[in-house]
């Protein structure tokens, strides 16, 4: 078993960065080498911008190439609440942009030539408790009244066209959501980035920000130091820098993965047979999805911890293949060929933040939607600095620190606590 993210390990890896470090001037300094930070440079580049994009280690090897592999439209909090404590048309305006991120990453992939297995082929919301299919059933009646016509419930009495599995009370079916490959996509932004003229340094963390005069940022790096008209930070979770102000909005909490080896085709078809991207309704959530060549992907929150080392990895891994198996019984002999963790950039109200703060431009918080959010709002940022702060779907929320965090979320095992009690009463 590999101790390595498959996306990683599997993809052909960037090689177009910049050799040292950075140095003079460019019209924008993009902070991070993610999927936001990366579709805003081939964006800026391709509007004619002199871009620089520094990544404190390798692009894309952080949360962007460390997650589930699934670019679902639709919000992870349900509908009908959200829609009650932010108002109809805000909620379906956020909406939109989530479907416009998917949107994103399919024309991105298209435009660029990258080849990284996208495909649509849906996103199933399984019903953990007979209540939790009453509830997201009354959420489909409305999203179908209101701005999505292309989701549908699967009852019970359905669920084995869906899934071989008899554990769950049926499901919602988002028609648009899609799969991919995170590495291919990840590298391959890259160096569709670098092919439009954006310069990429990699292993140069920025250690320091300094405001000269008028609107001129000067950024240093432990290799060189550069100046920039306009600087986006695209950084989530880093624990780099000087990011302090971020850091008490931003809660990183460990997701992990495990990936069975091969498997023949007529099991999938079993357990499988749509290919769906599949995700259930519990606070320690798991979800699960095919792969190239045959393999099942199983993720979920296993332990709500800030931690992704060896150790802890394997620890998480070790209680998703149990979980795994209750939903899989036919995967009880399945051999783990992959085992890893990540950190996704959680706000307290899951939903993105975007805008600009003293002089700088910041896109982050995407709470576990980072796939085609971070696309999508990387690109929608390039619009921003370009003058067009009307495009920001998040130009309009405030972004309160959360009280008691300065960086440490030393509450993160009392809220699992408190979860794991929520998954057994509700």
């Amino acid at each position: 078993m590999k101790m390595t993210s498959y996306w990683l390990d599997t993809a052909t890896p960037f090689g177009g960065a910049m050799p040292g470090g950075p140095q003079g001037k460019a019209d924008v300094v993009v902070v991070g080498g993610g999927f936001t930070g990366l579709s805003a440079a081939l964006a800026l580049a391709k509007k004619g911008a002199d871009v620089v994009l520094l990544e404190a280690g390798k692009v894309a090897n952080a949360a962007s190439g460390r997650n589930g592999g699934m670019c679902n439209n639709g919000f992870a909090q349900d509908y009908a609440g959200l829609s009650a404590v932010l108002g109809r048309e805000k909620a379906n305006l956020l909406y939109r942009a989530f479907d416009a991120g998917v949107d994103k990453v399919e024309a991105i992939v298209a435009e660029e030539a990258i080849d990284c297995s996208f495909s649509r082929v849906g996103k199933l919301k399984l019903a953990a408790k007979p209540e939790h299919y009453d509830k997201i059933a009354r959420s489909q009646a409305l999203l179908a009244q209101e701005v999505d016509r292309d989701t549908e419930m699967v009852p019970r009495s359905e669920m084995y066209a869906e899934i071989g599995s008899d554990r769950y009370f049926g499901g919602m079916l988002f028609k648009k959501s899609a799969s991919l490959h995170m590495g291919d996509f990840g590298q391959g932004l890259a160096r569709a980035a670098a092919r439009r003229g954006a310069k990429i340094y990699q292993d140069n963390p920025v250690l320091a920000i300094k405001r000269l005069d008028g609107q001129v940022h000067e950024l240093t790096t432990p290799r060189g130091n550069i100046r920039a008209n306009q600087v986006l930070l695209a950084t989530g979770t880093s624990r780099v820098g000087p990011l302090g102000w971020f850091r008490r909005r931003i809660v990183p909490v460990g997701a992990y993965i495990i990936v069975t080896e091969p498997l023949p085709s007529a099991l999938l078809d079993q357990l499988t047979p749509h290919r769906r991207n599949t995700t259930d309704t519990r606070n320690f959530v798991n979800y699960f999805r095919t792969l190239p060549g045959n393999r099942i992907l199983f993720g979920g929150r296993a332990r709500f911890s800030s931690r992704s080392d060896p150790a802890a990895d394997a620890k998480s891994g070790a209680i998703l293949r149990a979980s795994m198996e209750k939903v899989f019984p036919a995967l009880a002999d399945a051999r783990i060929d992959y085992c890893w963790g990540g950190m996704v950039d959680m706000t307290k109200d899951r939903l993105p933040r975007a805008g600009e703060r003293n002089g700088l431009f910041y896109s982050m918080g995407y709470s576990g939607h980072g796939t085609h959010m971070a696309t999508h709002m990387g690109a929608v940022m390039a619009e921003v600095l370009d003058g067009r702060g009307d495009l920001n779907p998040w130009r309009d929320f405030d972004w309160p620190a959360i009280p008691g965090y300065f960086g440490t979320p030393w509450f993160l095992p009392i809220v699992g606590a408190y979860y794991k009690y929520q998954d057994l009463v509700k």
